[in-house]
């Protein structure tokens, strides 16, 4: 796979990553009983979105990196995962 192809992977797997990653450590202001007149009583405390981004980041550059190391090894291949169809029958 080329550059480009990997560079798709670690976009998605980050979006992927962030979501799980929003809601750990997270205490809305309900919980703390220091709800700020005109904010949602739902919404963070601090959600601390920076040291997420680093977490995130770092988190999907090893995904990505185990990934391709997989793929260029040929530990990992398309050959592996079972079609539910096949267009054409290769013989």
């Amino acid at each position: 796979m080329g550059v480009t192809t990997y560079i798709a992977i670690y976009f998605i797997v980050w979006w992927v990553v962030i979501f799980a990653v929003l809601p750990f450590g997270v205490r809305s202001q309900h919980e703390d009983g220091a709800i700020e007149d005109g904010t949602e009583p739902g919404a963070p405390l601090r959600p601390l979105l920076l040291r997420k981004a680093l977490v995130t980041t770092v988190v999907s550059a090893v995904i990505v990196l185990l990934f391709a190391w997989a793929v260029e090894t040929d530990r990992l291949r398309l050959d592996m995962f079972p079609m539910p169809f096949q267009l054409y029958d290769v013989k």
